[in-house]
């Protein structure tokens, strides 16, 4: 299973984003994928998870309701759309994709150890 990220940039606060993660070799749909973020000096953080073949969107404090994760089966990507951006959103993404057994029933996982596959990372910088 391969995934490549990709929609990163620079935004102003208050702006919006979206960032797009194709996956190929995934062979059927009993999947999770997640959005992960890493800022200079800090651990990995959850973002984002939903299931492949649709389910509950679940999201930290930190971000709900401003970000929002989807995942188009027919197209094999998932989405982030990132809204309301703040300063301290800055980091690299990473989208990251697991069989479901291993993220578990919603609530997903939001530890990065249960996710097999992982992306390149992709960096959103967001200025005040």
């Amino acid at each position: 299973v391969q995934l490549q990220a990709s929609g990163g940039g620079s935004a102003q606060a208050g702006g919006s984003l979206r960032l797009s993660c194709v996956v190929s070799g995934r062979t059927f749909n009993a999947y999770v994928v997640a959005w992960f973020r890493q800022a200079p000096g800090k651990e990995r953080e959850f973002v984002a998870a939903v299931p492949w073949d649709g389910g509950l969107p679940f999201y930290p404090s930190s971000v709900k309701g401003r970000f929002t994760i989807s995942a188009d089966n027919s197209k094999n990507t998932a989405y982030l759309q990132m809204d309301s951006l703040m300063p301290e959103d800055t980091a690299t993404y990473y989208c990251a994709t697991t069989l479901a057994g291993r993220a578990g029933t919603y609530p997903y996982s939001d530890r990065y150890d249960r996710y097999d596959y992982w992306g390149q990372g992709t960096l959103v910088t967001v200025s005040s």
